[in-house]
């Protein structure tokens, strides 16, 4: 077993190994200069050698950075994304003592929630103008396919600085997750956790494993603070020993969930078939996110692992069936999954649609739906209207947003953030701790690396939503101001992936970049 700040190096390892390259023509180049010539080393040349080095030992620490501090921001992402913006050594405050022939230290990317506290009474919001003279050239970028609306809004005070076509609704691909987490955790609720247990039927040795939708549940020996396979395998045997039980007939039952579980694009490596008892989300390898091959019976297959558990715990055991539990039967054991706030932010993250089609039919539970494809929609919409949101135009198929009959408008879009940052919404705050950073995690790592986007690592977050002839991003930035603006960019008909996320993200940096008075 991998201690934590092991996982965590391992994790780091290609940040540093990128660092490392752009270090060693520095150092070189520095070693050359005391080898060959009898010259003191100037302190900029110094500090500007220890400064690159640093970020090789940032990019560790970010991987291994505790929690979302009181801000939205880890520590970490502020000190290595000041030291990617290219300026100097990180900055350490006023009066840093940084000698005066050092470089000019890099300004800290401000905190995710920055704008909420005492400087949006202080600082106006960007002029609606000179926002539009920023974005408006960028958007008109062709990659950008032949529709495309945005909207920015400050969500200290709730104001559109810029909008088009806000209303319209589009197809928003992934970025439809932002509306079900909002729901999930409007209704079950943020500290809702998922249940997954083994029931006896009475008078039988007949032992049910009962689904409660938990995609997270884990047959792997570390389950990493998700709920166990094993453990739940433990407290079953344990239980049936002590009843003098060393046989059974194994069943599994998959009720809570109605209707057809087959996506619309069918099962593919993006999203398992949708059934209320799986492990490790059907995936056929150790992966934890991104696409993998899928079980084409995740049920069954969860079902023979528990078995197979079982019996390495000296409990013998029929091939499985499906069935149903009874009211009549007791739970032997029961795991749960780490609370709804968790989930969110990992399906966020992540873009899990595994998840999200999870947590939307916990919020067709909780909204009174069936627990399906339309309970969910309906119980989403259910949900978003009890916040007040702008629904006009929107229509919700899926919790994921693979499904091309979502549309939401970017209107709609910012207005979920919105109301997350939103202090009298703290339960939603993990819609915004849970969006990927740019630069640093989920599926804005590999993004905003280079060229002038690279000054927005750390700055921007936001969930990305891509589908053939789609890209979208929405999410948040602090511009130089000390503002908090939520943004929502969507694009239809675009043509070539790379070139449009390109163009979203050079206009999500200028946003960031942009003082607009």
């Amino acid at each position: 077993m991998l201690v934590p700040e092991l996982r965590a190096w391992r994790a780091a390892r290609p940040h540093v190994a990128r660092v490392a390259r752009s270090v060693k023509p520095h150092v070189a180049r520095v070693t050359r200069a005391v080898r060959t010539r009898p010259v003191t080393v100037t302190t900029p040349q110094l500090t500007a050698v220890a400064a690159t080095v640093g970020l090789a030992l940032a990019a560790g620490a970010v991987a291994a950075a505790g929690p979302w501090d009181s801000s939205g921001q880890r520590t970490a992402e502020r000190d290595w994304a000041a030291s990617r913006a290219g300026e100097g050594g990180a900055d350490h405050g006023r009066n840093s003592g940084t000698s005066p022939n050092g470089p000019r230290p890099a300004p800290s990317a401000a905190s995710v929630l920055a704008g909420l506290g005492g400087a949006a009474g202080s600082v106006p919001p960007p002029d609606e103008k000179a926002l539009g003279d920023v974005l408006g050239p960028l958007l008109k970028d062709p990659s950008l396919g032949t529709r495309h609306t945005a909207v920015v809004v400050d969500v200290a005070t709730g104001k559109r600085l810029y909008g088009m076509g806000p209303g319209d609704p589009l197809t928003p691909a992934s970025t439809t997750k932002i509306a079900t987490a909002v729901a999930a955790l409007t209704a079950p609720g943020a500290d809702h956790r998922i249940t997954t247990r083994a029931a006896l039927e009475p008078d039988t040795k007949e032992v049910v494993l009962v689904g409660g939708g938990d995609p997270t549940l884990t047959a792997h020996k570390d389950a990493k603070g998700w709920a166990s396979l094993a453990d739940l395998a433990d407290e079953t045997a344990a239980a049936l020993k002590k009843r003098g039980t060393t046989e059974v007939t194994l069943s599994y039952d998959t009720s809570l969930y109605a209707g057809s579980g087959q996506p619309p694009s069918g099962v593919e490596g993006n999203l398992a078939q949708v059934t209320a008892l799986m492990v490790d989300e059907g995936r056929l390898d150790d992966s934890a996110s991104g696409a993998a091959g899928r079980s084409p019976d995740p049920a069954t297959d969860a079902a023979r692992k528990f078995g197979d558990l079982l019996q390495e715990r000296g409990i013998k055991t029929s091939a499985p069936g499906p069935s149903k539990a009874t009211g009549r039967s007791k739970t032997l054991a029961e795991v749960q999954s780490p609370p709804m706030s968790a989930l969110v932010e990992r399906m966020l993250t992540n873009s899990d649609n595994d998840i999200a089609e999870a947590l939307a039919r916990q919020v067709a539970l909780a909204s009174g739906e069936k627990a399906s494809f339309e309970g969910g929609a309906a119980g989403i919409r259910t949900q978003l209207k009890k916040l007040g949101l702008p629904l006009d135009g929107a229509a919700f198929a899926d919790g994921s947003g693979l499904n091309r009959d979502d549309r939401l408008s970017a209107d709609l879009l910012t207005a979920l953030l919105t109301k997350a940052g939103d202090p009298g919404h703290p339960e939603l705050r993990p819609v915004l701790t849970g969006l990927p950073v740019a630069g640093f995690t989920g599926t804005l790592s590999e993004r905003y690396a280079a060229g002038a986007d690279r000054t927005a690592t750390g700055v921007v977050r936001a969930k990305t939503g891509t589908l053939t002839g789609v890209n979208a991003l929405a999410g948040t930035v602090v511009d130089t101001e000390g503002r908090l603006l939520a943004f929502a960019f969507l694009a239809s008909g675009t043509t070539d992936r790379t070139t449009a996320q390109a163009a979203l993200d050079r206009t999500a940096a200028a946003l960031a970049a942009c003082g607009c008075r």
